[in-house]
Formats: C-alpha cells, structure tokens, sequence
C-alpha cells in the first residue's frame, strides 16, 4: 500500500510540462522547478507520450517538479492509467522526494530518447 505524503510532489518528464500537451492537468499546482533525476533510468518515446523504464544503465532525466494536491494527483493517475499502465514509485530530486511515472510494459520497439529530455525528441 502507498503512502501520501502530506504535500505531494510529482516529477514530471513528459507531457505534463511546460509547453506539452497535458501541462493543463498541473496549472493549478505549484511549479518547484526544472531539475534532473539520475538513476537506473531509459526514456523512450512512444510517439504522443513518453515512457520512463527501469534499466541497467544509470541515464540523467529532465524534468519538473510540482507540488500537487490530492486531487490533482488522482487527475494523473487516471491521465497515466495507473496503475495498468504506469506504476509510481518515490525518486530523490533536488525539490525533494517527489513520485514519477514509470511505463510497465515492453518498449523494445520504441526509438530510445538518448539524452533524456522529451522535450528534445525527434
């Protein structure tokens, strides 16, 4: 079972920033900054979305981090199909602890986004 932390902080590398398509699910909450992740990490692209993976391989990710409420949290966990589709888990940032996303399914057939970053996808 989960536990919520009384001020939920999300890290968001993919749709949900600034400038992408879903940012409108996280208008309302409050921007903590850009930052990096490190850790055994791939990002692929999808096409319309992205997809974080546990991997062998320690990669940096870009992102965002926000502080959400309950509510605008459970917005993304329907927007991320979690968790079918995406599973959380906590990752260290320099916001603080904050949840990611992680894909759960194969993505061996997906274009690998070499320096983390979706927003420089091809």
């Amino acid at each position: 079972m989960e536990v919520a932390w009384a001020m939920d902080k999300v890290f968001v590398y993919g749709t949900l920033r600034k400038g992408e398509s879903n940012h409108h699910l996280l208008q309302q909450a409050l921007y903590l900054g850009q930052c990096q992740i490190q850790g055994r990490y791939q990002l692929f692209n999808l096409g319309y979305y992205p997809a974080l993976v546990d991997a062998e391989h320690n990669r940096r990710i870009a992102g965002e981090v926000y502080q959400v409420s309950a509510q605008e949290l459970a917005q993304l966990d329907i927007l991320e199909e979690y968790p079918s589709l995406y599973r959380r888990e906590p990752v260290e940032t320099q916001h603080g602890r904050a949840w990611v996303y992680l894909y759960n399914h194969n993505v061996d057939s997906f274009p690998l986004i070499e320096d983390g970053d979706w927003c420089h996808r091809s």
